[in-house]
């Protein structure tokens, strides 16, 4: 599904941060049905900015993972504001690899603006966790689909991307760098941000012409429940024709997929 871009780069930027937008855990909510929650890393603690579980879909169970902002101050602040700490993708790869277990495709709801920078969560080893994560998933013997609702930010969204295919709202931005951070860092002068986001070719139009995503979901004049119908329906069919490929095929197309991107 495509569809015509008209608005700015930096318009595409606000609208994917706006408060009204669906968040994570409403995608998994609305899409899926019977939505268990799991918790924690077994490791040091749960981290509420990501939320994993599982869910059914047409008659088939699913592991589901998504980053999660919160809808008003309170739960944002309680989310993180959607900024994952180390045990956060920790659970994520744990849910992961318990799908892996026991054959479940995964499908994972990324809007985040990075992963967390905070002092504790260096000391707990970032990197580390967002590394394993990514490593992680590439090495996935189940079906794996990660689709960019919202804010697709540096590492902290690729490591829950690194999927067969990844598919981006029609609002959505992936990008390395936030737009202020960029103009900051290039000029000094974060006011700049809307030059910087033309720069950054961070539009879901700009990232598939890239070849970094497979599809872009039309946004359906801002009406969650025909977007959630939509997805539903299209997961649906991506997982009726990855089952048939065996595991180790599975592992090579994703290894294929990363490794032909900015290739000449």
């Amino acid at each position: 599904m495509t569809t015509v871009m008209s608005k700015s780069a930096y318009e595409r930027v606000k609208t994917a941060r706006a408060s009204t937008r669906p968040t994570g855990e409403d995608y998994i909510i609305n899409v899926f049905s019977g939505f268990i929650e799991m918790h924690g890393d077994k490791g040091f603690a749960d981290d509420p900015a990501v939320v994993a579980g599982i869910a059914m879909l047409g008659g088939a169970a699913f592991t589901v993972i998504a980053t999660e902002k919160g809808h008003d101050t309170k739960s944002r602040l309680r989310r993180n504001f959607g900024t994952p700490n180390p045990e956060g993708y920790r659970k994520a790869l744990r849910l992961m690899k318990q799908a892996e277990k026991f054959n479940r495709p995964v499908v994972c709801f990324v809007d985040t603006s990075g992963a967390f920078c905070g002092i504790g969560a260096e000391e707990r080893g970032q990197g580390q966790a967002i590394a394993a994560c990514i490593t992680g998933m590439l090495s996935l013997k189940v079906p794996v689909l990660s689709v960019l609702v919202g804010e697709g930010g540096s590492g902290g969204a690729l490591a829950l991307a690194c999927a067969d295919e990844v598919w981006m709202l029609e609002n959505a931005i992936y990008s390395v760098i936030s737009p202020e951070g960029c103009a900051n860092i290039l000029w000094r002068e974060p006011d700049r941000a809307a030059e910087a986001a033309e720069a950054l070719k961070l539009t879901a139009s700009d990232v598939m012409a890239l070849g970094v995503v497979e599809r872009i979901i039309p946004e359906v004049s801002r009406d969650p429940d025909r977007l959630y119908n939509i997805l539903g329906t299209e997961i649906s069919k991506w997982y009726s024709s990855s089952k048939l490929l065996r595991p180790e095929d599975l592992v090579q197309r994703r290894y294929e997929r990363f490794r032909k991107m900015g290739a000449l």
